[in-house]
């Protein structure tokens, strides 16, 4: 691709932009210049006001202090405003019909007309065919869009996004539910459009992602601008120091794994489909990684053992007890077992409700008395719980789908942590959060594992997985097919496995389970 001359002054111009909620201030007094030909990152932790600021520049929120010159022009406009003016976002939370074909979403607002007025069909699957072409995905139009995974309905989103061929393209968190493939797919993308002269905000938490794209990072704390660093300037650890005010030695606790008898185990699990048969044991105190690829079964496995989903095959037993897992979760409850999922929106939260509700959601029987909810003791959990893990709240009361996405999983956390779990399960702990919330989280499962909770983390971040567990479960299309000791252990021998390209035989884990 032919790149084009960019003009050398900046697109768009944010002055001392003010945004509160509530009264409470959650953008104060930011400025930013985008430029034409650059991706722009966007850094800080959750709660700092980087995707309030950008929906500030879309339209979606009206500013409370300070102007927007988009080419020299000051401007202050709705979201269909900021769409004529060549601003488009694509979000974290997903804008799918899911009931509607991809053809249909992608014609949203934009209908097809035929000769006499009516939706011209023809005309929207030819549109959407060549919008879907342009991001290269392998589906028709005709699909129905709630059948795709959530990294493809993403690709829609992103081929919505660039349809009208933005000026400004924000990028918020959006390869938190991608494939390698397809985040290959995106970067690629990201580098045509900077080659046509887009002005890029991309809006990330990865470190990798950064390093691969950012032409300048600029980062904000409590909602402040804190520093604007060009590319050779914004290394991981200045990065992460000014996005938290301090410097973050390491991402992971120190372990002295002290570990007790063998609390979880599970024997000849499946779904009598895909899954399993599957056996392993975790001890009182001891962190074991899942890990895979993308569709392997983790989540699957995950969801069996709680019994979220109903397994036709096998046991889970706490403690040497056996729980009654094949028919519902409170099975799995009633013997301590917690899941914390892998969307905190879509199936660990009510998002409607306020945080002090939220967090004990799965143990109203600790804050009832004679069957009544006493509202003191429901306040006074949430209080503890929200000074134990740090979770950052104008109050109480505030709803849940108003906070950022880090604090939104420390009240998930803190839900199930509140009914005391004896095996605690954690689908994708840290996806879409920053590197201070990683931390703080990383630190909460070391504690309830020195408690002598048997804790079992599912990660697509191998680093992570490595970083945490005293050993790793590897999945392959549906079954474990290694069982691996931390000490030594690299991301390549883990892949090996989840590949199937180990070269040495791997010792039959539901035979040895069931030993």
């Amino acid at each position: 691709m032919t790149q084009v001359e960019i003009d050398p002054s900046p697109i768009v111009r944010l002055r001392g932009i003010v945004k509160r909620f509530a009264g409470v201030t959650v953008v104060d007094g930011v400025d930013l210049d985008l430029f034409p030909g650059q991706v722009h990152v966007l850094a800080g932790e959750n709660g700092a006001g980087k995707s309030t600021l950008m929906k500030v520049l879309a339209g979606i929120h009206q500013p409370d202090g300070g102007t927007i010159e988009v080419e020299g022009e000051e401007r202050r406009f709705d979201v269909a405003g900021a769409k004529e003016a060549g601003i488009a976002i694509v979000h974290q939370e997903l804008l799918i019909a899911p009931n509607l074909s991809v053809a249909d979403n992608l014609a949203m607002g934009r209908e097809y007309r035929g000769r006499f007025g009516g939706l011209s069909l023809k005309r929207t699957r030819e549109a959407a065919k060549q919008q879907l072409d342009r991001v290269g995905v392998d589906f028709p139009a005709s699909t129905r869009a709630g059948s795709l995974s959530t990294g493809k309905q993403q690709l829609v989103e992103i081929a919505r996004a660039i349809s009208d061929d933005p000026k400004v393209l924000i990028f918020d968190e959006p390869t938190a539910a991608l494939s390698t493939r397809e985040v290959r797919t995106l970067f690629r993308i990201v580098r045509e459009l900077r080659e046509r002269g887009c002005a890029i905000v991309y809006i990330t938490h990865r470190m990798d992602e950064i390093e691969e794209l950012a032409d300048a990072v600029t980062v904000l704390r409590d909602g402040r601008f804190v520093a604007t660093m060009p590319k050779a300037e914004a290394t991981p650890d200045a990065i992460v120091t000014k996005m938290v005010g301090r410097s973050v030695e390491s991402l992971f606790p120190d372990r002295t794994a002290t570990l007790g008898d063998v609390r979880l185990s599970v024997r000849d699990l499946g779904d009598g489909d895909w899954i399993g048969p599957i056996g392993f044991d975790v001890r009182a105190g001891e962190i074991v990684g899942v890990a895979g690829l993308v569709g392997s079964g983790r989540s699957e496995m995950a969801r069996l053992i709680f019994g979220a989903d109903r397994a036709a095959t096998g046991t889970v037993s706490v403690d040497g007890q056996r729980a009654a897992v094949s028919k519902s979760p409170i099975g799995a409850m009633r013997n301590g077992i917690a899941l914390v999922p892998e969307s905190r929106k879509e199936q660990g939260l009510v998002l409607g409700r306020g945080v002090s509700d939220n967090i004990v959601m799965a143990s109203y029987g600790k804050v009832s008395r004679g069957g009544v909810i006493q509202r003191r003791a429901v306040r006074a959990t949430a209080e503890e719980q929200k000074r134990s893990l740090g979770i950052r709240v104008a109050n109480l009361d505030q709803r849940v789908r108003e906070l950022s996405g880090g604090n939104q999983q420390k009240v998930l956390l803190s839900k199930w942590l509140e009914t005391d779990p004896k095996v605690l399960i954690l689908d994708e702990p840290t996806r879409g959060v920053d590197v201070g919330a990683k931390a703080d989280i990383y630190k909460i499962i070391e504690a309830a594992a020195q408690r002598g909770t048997a804790v079992l983390v599912i990660s697509s971040e191998l680093p992570e997985v490595l970083g945490l567990a005293d050993r790793v479960l590897v999945m392959r299309q549906g079954d474990v097919v290694a069982d691996l000791p931390n000490e030594g252990l690299t991301e390549e021998a883990v892949m090996e496995h989840a590949f199937g390209l180990a070269q040495q035989p791997t010792t039959d884990i539901r035979k040895e389970a069931s030993a």
